[in-house]
């Protein structure tokens, strides 16, 4: 098993475009286990009320765009 401390190092000696690709996946890791709670949120009705006060704001014109 590898170290954390030999990680470190190995990540210290990457190239830039290595760094950069890792730096990726690292993101792409770590918006895994989001994305899929947010669609498991949706599919079960948990966000509905997102709608509900943008539809509710539409209407009342206080719909304040970011």
């Amino acid at each position: 098993m590898t170290s954390v401390a030999e990680i470190q190092q190995a990540i210290l000696n990457l190239t830039a475009a290595e760094y950069a690709e890792l730096m990726e996946w690292l993101d792409e890791l770590e918006e895994d286990p989001w994305d899929r709670q947010i669609e498991e949120d949706v599919k079960a009705g948990r966000l509905d009320f997102f709608k509900e006060e943008v539809l509710e704001a539409t209407k009342n014109g206080t719909l304040d765009y970011l």
